[in-house]
């Protein structure tokens, strides 16, 4: 079954932000040498891809597409 195109936007969407999460999050150990405030800034701006990744997630699941993991 091919979902509508409207899921299938959200999808993409959902898997780019996805992408970016891991991507922030592997930032954090690349500034790990720069001192405190960089790791802060790193962790935060991760918190907040995986916070857009999660309300992505969110929307598909109340439309009832499920991805797998």
């Amino acid at each position: 079954m091919n979902p509508s195109p409207a899921h299938a936007d959200l999808i993409a969407t959902y898997r780019r932000a996805e992408a970016e999460a891991a991507h922030k999050f592997g930032l954090i150990k690349v500034v790990a040498s720069k001192g405190p405030k960089a790791i802060q800034a790193a962790v935060e701006t991760a918190a907040k891809a995986a916070k857009r990744r999660d309300s992505y997630a969110k929307k598909l699941l109340a439309l009832g597409v499920k991805l797998k993991d």
